[in-house]
C-alpha cells in the first residue's frame, strides 16, 4: 500500500515594504530559492489574504506561480489571533495543516518579515511540530535583527518585548524597567510601535530615560529611505528631529 509523503510548512518571509511607496524590486530583498519555493507553493496560511494576494503577484512577476492566483488556497488565520497573539498554546492551528497531511506544501506568511516573529504563526509552527510536518524556514528579511546588528547595542545579550503600553502613565514606567533591565544586566531591549504612535513613544523615550542611556531607531529598513541611527538620550535631546511614520524598530541599552 503505497504512503503519501507530508508535505512541508514553509515559513516565507516578506519584504519589509508592505504598505510603502514606492516599492522596490522583490528579488533584492529575497533570494532565488525563497522565490522558487513561494512560487511553486499553492496552499498558504496568512495573516491578512489581500497582502498575501499582493505578495504572490510580485513574485509572480520573477517566477511564473503554480497555480493561478485565483486557484490558490489561501487560508487567514483568525482575527483573535491577531488581536490577542497565538504564542500561549489557545488556538489550535492542527486542522490548517490538512493539506499537508495529504502532500502538500504549505506556505505560511505575514504581511512584512519573518512570520512568527513579531507577528502572528507560532500556533502553525507548534501545530506542525505536534503533527510531525517538517518546518523549513527560508531566507529573508527580518526587521528585529537587521535594526540589532545595526544598533551597535549588545547583539550577545537582547530581547524583544513587543509593544509597550498605550497609556502615557503605564509607558513611561514600562520604558523605565527596561532601561534598569539594560542597565544591570547588558541586555539590549527591543521593541516596535504602530507606526502612527511613533512620535508619542518616541517623547516618552526621551522624556523617561536617563540621559546617558543609548536608544536606537531603525526605520524603513531594506528600503531606499532607510535610517538607523544610536546614540544617547542627551544626545537625541539635541538633534532628534522628527521620528519616522514608518514602521521602525526601537531598542535602548548602554
Amino acid at each position: 500500500m503505497s504512503h503519501t509523503p507530508q508535505g512541508s510548512l514553509y515559513l516565507v518571509p516578506t519584504p519589509l515594504d508592505f504598505g510603502c511607496e514606492p516599492q522596490g524590486a522583490i528579488c533584492d530583498v529575497l533570494p532565488q530559492e525563497t522565490l522558487r519555493i513561494a512560487a511553486a507553493t499553492t496552499h498558504w496560511i496568512t495573516e491578512n489574504a489581500k497582502s498575501t494576494r499582493a505578495f504572490l503577484k510580485r513574485v509572480d512577476g520573477v517566477l511564473p506561480l503554480a497555480q493561478p492566483l485565483q486557484q490558490q488556497t489561501i487560508t487567514e488565520l483568525p482575527r483573535e489571533v491577531h488581536k490577542k497573539g497565538d504564542h500561549d498554546g489557545q488556538f489550535d492551528a492542527k486542522p490548517l495543516l490538512v493539506a499537508a497531511l495529504r502532500g502538500q506544501h504549505i506556505g505560511l506568511v505575514s504581511e512584512a518579515g519573518m512570520p512568527a516573529v513579531a507577528d502572528p504563526g507560532s500556533s502553525v509552527v507548534r501545530a506542525a511540530h505536534d503533527l510531525g510536518l517538517q518546518v523549513v524556514p527560508l531566507v529573508g528579511p527580518v526587521s528585529l535583527l537587521l535594526a540589532l546588528a545595526a544598533s551597535g547595542l549588545n547583539g550577545q545579550n537582547f530581547a524583544f518585548v513587543g509593544y509597550l503600553p498605550q497609556d502615557a502613565a503605564a509607558r513611561s514606567k514600562r520604558l523605565r524597567e527596561l532601561e534598569a533591565l539594560a542597565l544591570k544586566t547588558g541586555q539590549t531591549q527591543l521593541f516596535i510601535e504602530t507606526p502612527y504612535r511613533n512620535a508619542a513613544l518616541w517623547e516618552a523615550l526621551l522624556h523617561s530615560l536617563q540621559g546617558a542611556t543609548r536608544v536606537a531607531r531603525a526605520s524603513g529598513l531594506t528600503l531606499p529611505s532607510m535610517s538607523v541611527q544610536c546614540r544617547s538620550v542627551q544626545a537625541w535631546k539635541q538633534t532628534a528631529g522628527v521620528v519616522s511614520g514608518e514602521p521602525t524598530v526601537f531598542a535602548i541599552g548602554k
